[in-house]
């Protein structure tokens, strides 16, 4: 009994002790804010920026990355698609100096300052809008700040960006937005 007692009181003092690792990440994925100019967190996207519209690029902007910051990616995804999580976007190794995207960024699959794209679930490089078949869906942008400019093959999908990512990530924020198309 004391054993287990001795035990138990051991384990508590570890878990509790100030400064561990798992803390300073957790204190570390809460740093960044990202926000659009065109649209307030869980609120509508305007349609300039969907299938109803021009179907360009909302802008975007954060706050600075984390110390060590290396790149930065975001990803922008629909959760609600019928046929599970559908990709609208994914950018990666923008400069960690970056603190923006315009509106409207071009959609190939490297940009001038040597920024990188994925290839979305319409099965091309660059933005794809909202376009929900049905009711309102909510569309995710996850920016994340990484220790390493990543490597995955080219022109990578959601899963090969993830899994390039893994334990790169330094900082996350999200902004989500919703949309419903007008009559469905």
């Amino acid at each position: 009994m004391n054993r287990f007692v001795l035990l138990l009181m051991l384990l508590l003092l570890a878990a509790v002790r100030p400064g561990t690792p798992a803390e300073e990440t957790s204190a570390r994925r809460d740093n960044m804010e990202l926000k659009s100019p065109a649209f307030s967190n869980g609120q509508a996207i305007p349609s300039n920026y969907t299938c109803d519209g021009k179907d360009v690029s909302p802008p975007l902007i954060w706050t600075e990355p984390p110390p060590g910051t290396k790149s930065l990616a975001l990803i922008a995804d629909d959760p609600d698609a019928p046929m599970g999580t559908w990709v609208h976007w994914l950018i990666y190794n923008l400069p960690p100096t970056t603190r923006q995207l315009a509106e409207g960024l071009p959609t190939a699959g490297r940009l001038p300052d040597g920024t990188l794209q994925g290839k979305t679930d319409f099965g091309r490089t660059g933005y794809g809008g909202p376009c929900p078949p049905s009711g309102t869906h909510r569309y995710f942008f996850k920016l994340f700040a990484l220790d390493a400019v990543l490597s995955p093959p080219p022109a990578p999908n959601a899963k090969q960006l993830n899994a390039a990512m893994k334990s790169h990530i330094l900082a996350e924020a999200q902004l989500m937005g919703t949309y419903r198309r007008k009559g469905r």
